[in-house]
């Protein structure tokens, strides 16, 4: 089959876009409001960008609270989304009203950053500290802004719990990295394999 995606008539049940771009790794983006509320939620626009200088991206569809705080305050975290807290990741994306805290939401442990004024997940495996570098409207190829939000940071600190490490490296396996595919499904780094990139 094929479509274009100017009419999206793909004539399945949901728009496959999503699933074929997949899987994609969650961003848990940990915020702290001008107002000293705090706030978490999880995005599957979520990358690693560059690794000199260490850069992330995450994109919001629409003027989310995430937004609005690093707007803000220019900080955010990015903690490590793993399989065994696959629910919790879930009960952060409650559409939940500005100042409540998703953290207590779900259950979990706030802990402040050592380098940004913005909390992290203290059950996680791992945690980006970031300060914001850009943020900014994609464009569509008319250069209508679209309605997502688009925001980079740099990683000025990372922490690791000392059970992620296994023979030096940080090891999927024991960490089972959360991942988002199309519709409702997820999947974890749990099936693992190496492969050397050929030299010529």
């Amino acid at each position: 089959m094929f479509y274009e995606t100017a009419s999206n008539r793909h004539g399945l049940p949901h728009d496959p876009f999503k699933a074929i771009v997949s899987p994609r790794p969650i961003g848990w983006i940990g915020t702290r409001a001008a107002d000293g509320s705090l706030n978490l939620a999880p995005y599957s626009f979520f990358n690693a960008i560059s690794d000199r200088p260490k850069l992330v991206m995450f994109s919001s569809s629409g003027y989310k609270d995430s937004v609005r705080n690093i707007e803000a305050t220019g900080a955010f975290t990015a903690s490590f989304a793993s399989r065994n807290l696959s629910e919790a990741v879930n009960r952060t994306s409650v559409a939940a009203p500005h100042g409540e805290s998703e953290f207590e939401i779900a259950g979990l442990t706030p802990v402040e950053g050592t380098l940004v004024k913005a909390p992290f997940v203290g059950e996680a495996f791992a945690a980006l500290e970031c300060r914001m570098t850009e943020m900014f409207r994609p464009r569509d190829l008319d250069g209508v802004e679209s309605d997502s939000y688009v925001v980079i940071g740099a990683v000025v600190g990372i922490h690791i719990r000392d059970e992620a490490i296994r023979d030096g490296r940080f090891d999927v396996t024991t960490v089972k990295p959360l991942a988002r595919l199309g519709y409702m499904d997820y999947c974890d780094g749990g099936d693992v394999f190496e492969m050397t990139r050929p030299v010529r």
